[in-house]
């Protein structure tokens, strides 16, 4: 069985798909992009200051969940960008503590809104 995670901390999914999704004590979360929900806009600035965005979103949702950013088994960046890998990877490597998690990084031709990072994760209970 798969359950829904909403958190009303992020933002809303702006397509049909869910911020998260947990089976089997995985929880799935869709890329979070660099959006504040409080105000429903889009972290304008460099990739740090929309790297901290997409993890502020991707805590609130995990935080939902019951689970935290150590909890986090796998993550993708996307990046409009390799240039940027660099100062998205100093942001990164701040959230976690400890063993970080296992990761892939590409850069693609365009993320949705022009946004310069998108981050999924995969978390374990």
């Amino acid at each position: 069985m798969k359950k829904v995670i909403t958190s009303k901390q992020a933002p809303a999914a702006i397509g049909p798909y869910s911020q998260a999704i947990e089976a089997n004590g995985m929880v799935f979360l869709s890329g979070q992009l660099p959006i504040d929900c409080t105000t429903d806009n889009f972290v304008c600035g460099s990739v740090k200051e929309q790297t901290e965005q997409c993890f502020i979103n991707i805590k609130a949702i995990l935080s939902e969940a019951g689970l935290s950013i150590d909890n986090i088994v796998k993550t993708t960046v996307f990046l409009s960008d390799m240039e940027n890998f660099a100062e998205m990877n100093g942001v990164y490597e701040k959230q976690f503590s400890g063993a970080f998690p296992a990761r892939s990084a590409f850069a693609v031709k365009a993320l949705p809104k022009d946004a310069l990072v998108e981050i999924e994760v995969i978390a374990a209970r």
